[in-house]
C-alpha cells in the first residue's frame, strides 16, 4: 500500500523552485524572481541562461551569460548602471504586453516599452538574443523587442552592430557599470573605438593617418558591422579580419573590455576557459587614457603598468585604483617665482593636444620655445626629423622602445631638488599598480523577511498539484524545443549576413524564385544568369556559377568583400546562395539589358553613347583606386556592361574576377591562366608580360571603339604582326580607327570628317564634335600597346567629364601614330 503522505512530500520536493525545470519562455502575467535562483529562461541548446546575476554587496542585474563557461561570462545586462535588490526584485511581463524589472517597492528599474493586445511571449533564442514576440494561432509572430538591439559591451554571431548602437566597456573587472570606452560608427561612417574620460575625450582606433593604408573609407553610408559565427567580421567601412582560429566550431564572442581594447574570445570546450583569437590594438599602451592624465604607460612582457611623471603623485585613493583619474601635482607648480627646467624623459610619447602645429628646429630652440608659452607643460623632441612638439596637456603618455623620441617635462626650478635623481632621469614610478579593478559596492534597503501565510496554508494543495505541474513542464518542454528548432532553422535560412538587403538565399528559395530556373537570359563569366523573382517581389538576376569547388570559408570571405563594393555604376549583389555544391549570385535585374544587345539594336543615340561611356569608366575607376580590394575586372566587353530603364550603365561580373589585396596593382603577374574575351584582351596576356589595371583600360578603350564605330572586334579579321613565336592577333578595328585619324591634318575640317567616317552610320548625325573628338582620342590612348603609355581610369573619367579642356589640350598636340 502506497503511503500517501510520503508521495505528497516527494511531489513538494520535485515541485520546490530549487530543482524545477528551467522555464523555456515567459508568457503574459508571469514573473522570474531575484529570490530564485533557478527561475531563469535557457535557450534551447542549452548554451545561454537569462536571469539574475550578481554584481556586487546586494546588487543584482538581470543578464545573459553562457551558461557553460568558466566564470559565467555576461554577454549582456538590462540594467547595467541601475542594479536593484537582492530580494523583492521581479522581472514581470504585464498583461499589456510590457517587460518590465522592478526593483523592490515596486519601482519600475528597466523595461521595454511594448504594448500588444495579442498573445506574448520572451524566449531565449539559441543565438543568445533575447526575444519579445507575439504569437497567433496561424504560427505568425512579430517581434516586439529583442536584446541584440540594444546591445551592452558584446557583439555576439548573427548580431548587428548599427547606426544606433555600440558597445560600451564596463568600469572594471569586476564593475559592470558602463565605462569610458565605446565601439561605434562615428559621423564620417568609420567604425571606431572613442576613449571618453572624466575630463577629455579622443579617438584611438584606427588612427586616423592610417585610415585608408588600412584598408578603411569614408564612403558608406550603411553603418553596419557583423561577425559570423565562423569568426569573420566585416563592416560597411570596409574593414574586415579574420579570427585566430578561422572556421566553425568554437563559440565566440566579440567583447570591448574594460582596458579599451576590442578583442574576440573563443571558448575552449575541455576546459570551458575564453582564448583571445584576435585583438586590435596589440599594445594596450596605446589604448587612449587608460592610465590617465600626467603618467605614463609603460608596456611590459604581460601586459602594462602605469606610474606617474616626476612631481606628480597619484590622483586615485588606494582602494580602487582607479587610473582614469591619472595623476596631480606634488608641489605648486607655478613658473612665476624662480623659473623653471626640464627634467628628459627618454623613449616617452604623449598623444595630441600640441599647442602649435609642429616645427623643425633644434632642441634648444623647441626647449626655449616652451618657455615662451606659459601653458606650456613639455615638449617631444624628434631627434631624426628636428621635428618640436608643444605639448600644453601631458595625456595618453607612453614609454617604449620603439619610440624614437625624447620628452623634455617643464617643472618649476624651486622643486627640482625635491625630485629623486633616478626616477626623474627614468620618468618611472616602480612600484605602483595598473590594475583598474574597481569592485562594485551597492547596499541596498528593503523591509523585513515575512512569512507568507498564505503559502502555508495553500502547501498541501501545491503537493497534490505537484505531479500535474511536472507532467505538463515536460510535455511543454518538448514542444517548445521543436518550435525552437523550426525557428532557428528560419533564423538561419533569412538571417541579414553583411548588410541591410544582402542576406543568405535558401537553395529551395531560388529555385522557386527562378521557376525551376527556366528563364535564361545569360550565359558566360563562369555561369548561367536567370531572371527570378524574390520573396520580396524584387526582380532579380540569379547567376548559378559553373564552379563549385569554393569551400564554405573561401566562398563567404569572398562574397562579403564583393556584397560590400557600393557604386552607382557597379551591379549591386542583393545576396547569395552556399548550400551543399550549390553557389548562386543574386544581383539587381537591369531592364534594359546588355550594352551589346542595345549597340546591335541600333537604339542608343550619341549622347547616350557618351554617358554610357562616362558612367562606365566611374565603375571601373571605383574598382581599381577606391574600393577595400583593388579589383581587376578582367573581361570588360559590352555583355558585361548592363543598362537600367534609364540606360545608365553598371558594370558586372566584377565579382567573378581576381580579387586583389590593395597596393598590388602596379605589377601582377599571379594569373595562371589567360582571362577575358577575345578581341578584348590587352597584349600582356599574349606576350605572359605583367599584369595589372592597364589590362582593364585597355579592353576600355576597345569598348569604346564599339560605341563609335558600331562594329565589334570580331567583324574585322586579325593580322599578324611581328616575327616572334609569340605573334599577337593585333585588332584591325584599332588600326583601322588610328589611321583614319592619322590621315587627317589638323585641320578641324578634316578632323571631323575623319570622324565621321568613323561614326556609327546607324545613327542620327546630330553630335558634339568636342564631345565625338574626346571619346576617339580617349579610346586611341587606352588601347595602346604600351601599358605605361595607357591612362588610369580615374584620368580617362577625367578627361570626359571635363570634355571640353580636354578638346582644347588634344588640339594642341599631334595626333600620335
Amino acid at each position: 500500500m502506497v503511503n500517501v503522505p510520503i508521495v505528497l512530500l516527494l511531489m513538494i520536493f520535485l515541485s520546490s523552485p530549487s530543482y524545477a525545470t528551467p522555464p523555456r519562455s515567459l508568457s503574459k502575467g508571469a514573473s522570474l524572481s531575484v529570490e530564485k535562483p533557478n527561475n531563469a529562461l535557457v535557450s534551447a541548446n542549452g548554451v545561454f541562461t537569462a536571469g539574475f546575476r550578481n554584481v556586487g554587496d546586494n546588487a543584482y542585474c538581470f543578464a545573459i551569460w553562457f551558461t557553460q563557461s568558466s566564470n559565467y561570462t555576461i554577454v549582456w545586462m538590462a540594467n547595467r548602471d541601475q542594479p536593484v535588490n537582492g530580494r523583492g526584485s521581479v522581472l514581470s511581463l504585464l498583461k499589456d504586453g510590457n517587460l518590465v524589472l522592478r526593483d523592490i517597492g515596486r519601482i519600475d528599474t528597466w523595461s521595454t516599452n511594448t504594448k500588444s493586445v495579442s498573445q506574448v511571449e520572451l524566449t531565449l533564442l539559441d543565438t543568445g538574443n533575447l526575444v519579445l514576440r507575439t504569437s497567433s494561432s496561424d504560427n505568425y509572430t512579430n517581434t516586439l523587442w529583442e536584446s541584440f538591439k540594444f546591445p551592452t559591451d558584446t557583439l555576439l554571431p548573427d548580431m548587428l552592430l548599427t547606426r544606433h548602437t555600440k558597445l560600451v566597456s564596463s568600469r572594471s573587472q569586476s564593475n559592470y557599470s558602463s565605462g569610458m570606452y565605446s565601439l561605434y560608427f562615428d559621423n564620417d561612417n568609420v567604425l571606431r573605438l572613442l576613449y571618453d574620460g572624466p575630463e577629455t575625450s579622443s579617438l584611438y582606433w584606427p588612427d586616423p593617418a592610417l585610415l585608408f593604408p588600412f584598408g578603411r573609407t569614408k564612403y558608406n553610408s550603411s553603418r553596419i558591422a557583423f561577425m559570423n559565427s565562423a569568426g569573420y567580421f566585416m563592416s560597411s567601412d570596409a574593414y574586415t579580419f579574420l579570427a585566430g582560429d578561422f572556421g566553425e566550431g568554437p563559440k565566440r564572442r566579440l567583447t570591448i573590455d574594460f582596458d579599451g581594447n576590442l578583442r574576440i574570445y573563443s571558448l575552449e570546450e575541455k576546459q570551458w576557459k575564453w582564448d583571445v583569437s584576435w585583438q586590435a590594438i596589440p599594445e594596450p599602451c596605446k589604448v587612449h587614457g587608460i592610465c590617465g592624465a600626467n603618467s605614463l604607460c609603460v608596456q611590459q612582457v604581460h601586459g602594462k603598468r602605469c606610474s606617474c611623471l616626476p612631481g606628480f603623485k597619484e590622483k586615485h585613493s588606494s582602494i580602487d585604483h582607479d587610473w582614469s583619474n591619472g595623476c596631480e601635482p606634488k608641489y605648486n607648480h607655478s613658473y612665476q617665482f624662480g623659473g623653471s627646467d626640464f627634467v628628459e624623459l627618454p623613449k616617452v610619447d604623449f598623444y595630441g593636444f600640441d599647442l602649435e602645429a609642429p616645427q623643425t628646429m633644434s632642441v634648444e630652440d623647441c626647449k626655449s620655445r616652451c618657455l615662451e608659452l606659459k601653458s606650456c607643460k613639455a615638449v617631444m623632441y624628434q631627434k631624426v626629423t628636428g621635428t618640436c612638439y608643444v605639448k600644453s596637456v601631458l595625456f595618453n603618455g607612453i614609454q617604449t622602445p620603439n619610440f624614437a623620441g625624447t620628452t623634455y617635462l617643464r617643472l618649476p626650478k624651486e622643486n627640482l631638488k625635491s625630485y629623486d635623481d633616478e626616477s626623474a632621469r627614468k620618468g618611472i614610478s616602480m612600484q605602483m599598480n595598473c590594475s583598474m579593478d574597481i569592485s562594485q559596492t551597492l547596499e541596498k534597503d528593503y523591509p523585513e523577511d515575512r512569512e507568507n501565510r498564505f503559502l502555508v496554508y495553500l502547501l498541501w494543495f501545491v503537493g497534490g498539484l505537484g505531479g500535474v505541474e511536472m507532467f505538463c513542464i515536460i510535455v511543454g518542454s518538448c514542444c517548445l524545443y521543436r518550435a525552437n528548432g523550426r525557428t532557428s532553422l528560419l533564423v538561419q535560412q533569412g538571417q541579414l549576413f553583411v548588410l541591410v538587403g544582402f542576406r543568405k538565399f535558401t537553395y529551395k528559395e531560388l529555385q522557386q524564385a527562378t521557376s525551376g530556373f527556366s528563364n535564361e537570359v545569360g550565359k558566360g563569366g563562369g555561369g548561367t544568369v536567370y531572371k527570378g523573382v524574390l520573396p520580396d517581389r524584387r526582380v532579380a538576376a540569379i547567376k548559378r556559377l559553373n564552379d563549385a569547388t569554393h569551400n564554405e570559408g573561401e566562398f563567404l570571405a569572398e562574397v562579403s568583400t564583393i556584397g560590400k563594393i557600393n557604386h552607382m555604376n557597379l551591379i549591386e549583389m542583393w545576396g547569395f546562395c552556399s548550400e551543399r555544391k550549390h553557389r548562386l549570385l543574386v544581383y539587381e535585374y537591369m531592364e534594359r539589358g546588355s550594352l551589346a544587345e542595345n549597340l546591335s539594336s541600333n537604339v542608343l543615340d550619341w549622347e547616350q553613347r557618351f554617358e554610357i561611356a562616362l558612367g562606365t569608366a566611374k565603375g571601373l575607376a571605383y574598382l581599381h583606386e577606391e574600393c577595400l580590394e583593388w579589383v581587376l575586372h578582367c573581361d570588360v566587353k559590352p555583355e558585361n556592361i548592363l543598362l537600367d530603364s534609364n540606360y545608365k550603365p553598371k558594370v558586372a561580373d566584377f565579382g567573378l574576377s581576381k580579387l586583389l589585396k590593395r597596393g598590388r596593382l602596379s605589377n601582377i603577374s599571379s594569373f595562371s591562366t589567360m582571362r577575358g574575351t577575345r578581341g578584348y584582351m590587352a597584349p600582356e596576356w599574349v606576350f605572359n608580360l605583367p599584369i595589372t589595371s592597364k589590362v582593364d583600360v585597355y579592353s576600355y578603350g576597345i569598348v569604346l571603339l564599339e560605341l563609335i564605330t558600331g562594329q565589334s572586334p570580331g567583324t574585322f579579321n586579325a593580322v599578324e604582326i611581328g616575327g616572334s613565336a609569340q605573334t599577337h592577333k593585333y585588332h584591325h578595328l584599332v588600326t583601322w580607327v588610328r589611321d583614319k585619324m592619322n590621315a587627317s591634318s589638323t585641320d578641324d575640317h578634316d578632323i571631323a570628317s575623319s570622324i565621321a567616317e568613323i561614326m556609327d552610320s546607324r545613327v542620327d548625325y546630330q553630335y558634339s564634335m568636342a564631345k565625338m573628338e574626346v571619346l576617339v582620342r580617349v579610346a586611341l590612348q587606352c588601347v595602346h600597346e604600351e601599358k605605361d603609355r595607357r591612362p588610369t581610369m580615374s584620368k580617362v573619367v577625367e578627361m570626359l567629364s571635363h570634355h571640353d579642356n580636354t578638346y582644347k589640350e588634344f588640339n594642341e598636340v599631334e595626333i600620335e601614330t
